[in-house]
């Protein structure tokens, strides 16, 4: 079936995204999952700047001002219950004040700031230099400094501009408060040998989330606790729900069950959200005992993240764009076709429900991993219709995004078991300019680095945007 292309808008993105926000905080029905850290609401600290009125009249009453926006704020908690929780609401009037706010209040993912006359320039550059993440709503006849905030935004401030009468312009923003808050929580467990260890400190300090390395020992004394009866139910239940099973041996597919669970367990007693693994290396070396594509599969599918190749880049891009959409991310190796403008984007891994966490899931059949014709692994027969956005991070400074039209499923033996056919704008242009952003440092990064994407069904390209301008990172449009 086909579906309409995505448009977002403002009152389509706020009906959609409301939605979608509820998987995110039911992560794993069993698990505890929504009680964690990063599936928390997103703390938002209001401030309303004032002075001596002038412009917009001399007899403001700015009580009155801040007591209808007090007002507005409430109906919008209100609408989004558990996603976002309002704390301050201060009215400041000189920079000394606004810094010893910065410096002694209660922490925040987000500040919200409201100028109330003309003129605060000074107030606002104490928040546009603080490096926090800041939304100015300058409300109209509430003063001229939303120049000021345009300019500091070309400036390349952590900080977005809204100038309008409108509340609803706001809702747009939550779930992209709830990003913020989720990667500052997230807690990103990277399996592989010592030497291959990526450096992680970057997206630390670009976004707060933190970083653990347990071993392949670690995750294989869980596994060896797991008992074979419990690989064997999961395992009847995944062979059942199947359209068909063409190579992996049943035993095979009761070891990637006990290894889904033994990973269940490692990122519940690490109490993280996401596990990447060095798969090929590991499975190669015996190092693990089953492929981990299935169980990176459920995580997906759970709102949760597993990621193949032990891709810290991959990871975090759906770490971002998950969260904010409910889409689980598909990480990709793409085949181009530039006679056809299309790119296939191939891997061994998928989420069944690639339309949304909270959707139906598609159709799968249970293939071996490609690589090496082993293993128990998955071929998720992608839907057709739709916009797709394709995006991986180059570092935590760098965003690389391109959009395309999902063409659905390809049935071909050659190439990675899921593929997803996307109609691209100009695959000519995009195969020039592939990688052109990873390439200008004094080394030439490995392929994966250069090959790899995340697919996500949806144009998602507009909150990218904003993100970006909120928490200081750099988007290139691939396309």
């Amino acid at each position: 079936m086909s579906d309409t292309k995505l448009l977002m808008t403002r009152r389509h993105f706020a009906l959609t995204t409301a939605s979608a926000l509820g998987p995110l905080s039911l992560l794993a029905a069993n698990d505890d999952a929504a009680n964690m850290p990063w599936a928390g609401p997103a703390t938002v600290r209001k401030i309303y700047l004032g002075g001596r009125p002038s412009w917009p009249r001399p007899d403001a009453d700015l009580s009155q001002d801040v007591a209808g926006i007090e007002a507005r704020l409430g109906e919008l908690e209100r609408r989004y219950p558990g996603q976002i929780r309002f704390t301050g609401g201060e009215m400041l009037k000189s920079d000394t004040e606004v810094s010893a706010w910065l410096e002694k209040g209660p922490d925040a993912d987000v500040i919200l700031a409201f100028p109330m006359v003309t003129i605060t320039l000074p107030l606002l550059r104490k928040l546009a230099e603080s490096g926090k993440p800041t939304v100015q709503f300058s409300v109209p006849y509430a003063g001229h400094d939303w120049t000021h905030g345009a300019a500091y935004m070309q400036k390349g401030a952590k900080l977005e501009l809204i100038a309008s009468s409108d509340f609803a312009d706001l809702d747009p923003y939550i779930p992209l408060f709830r990003t913020i808050h989720h990667l500052r929580h997230s807690k990103v467990l990277l399996v592989s040998q010592p030497t291959a260890r990526p450096k992680t400190e970057g997206y630390t300090q670009q976004f707060g989330a933190t970083f653990a390395f347990p071993s392949y020992l670690d995750l294989k004394a869980i596994y060896d606790g797991v008992s074979v009866e419990q690989g064997r139910k999961l395992a009847d239940e995944f062979i059942q729900a199947a359209a068909r099973v063409v190579e992996p041996t049943r035993d095979e597919i009761v070891d990637s069950m006990r290894l889904y669970i033994a990973m269940k367990k490692l990122l519940s007693q690490e109490q993280a959200n996401a596990v990447a693994i060095d798969c090929l290396g590991g499975f190669g070396r015996k190092e693990l005992p089953a492929y981990p594509c299935i169980g990176f599969s459920r995580l997906n599918d759970a709102g949760l993240y597993g990621v193949c190749e032990n891709d810290l880049d991959s990871t975090m891009t759906q770490l971002l764009v998950t969260s904010f959409s409910g889409k689980p991310g598909f990480v990709s190796d793409p085949v181009f076709d530039t006679s056809r403008n299309e790119v296939v984007h191939a891997h061994c891994v998928s989420a069944t429900k690639l339309r949304g966490i909270d959707g139906d899931p598609c159709p799968y059949m249970v293939r071996s991993h490609l690589e090496d014709h082993k293993g128990a692994s998955m071929q998720v027969l992608a839907p057709a219709g739709g916009a797709v956005t394709v995006a991986r991070f180059a570092g935590p400074g760098k965003l690389l995004v391109s959009t395309g039209e999902a063409l659905g499923n390809v049935d071909n033996e050659r190439g990675c078991r899921t593929k997803i056919r996307t109609r691209v704008h100009d695959a000519r242009a995009l195969l020039r300019g592939w990688s052109a952003a990873l390439t200008a440092g004094p080394s030439m990064p490995g392929t994966r680095d250069l090959l790899h994407r995340v697919v996500f069904y949806g144009d998602h390209t507009e909150p990218i945007r904003r993100l970006a301008q909120l928490t200081g990172f750099q988007v290139v449009n691939e396309g």
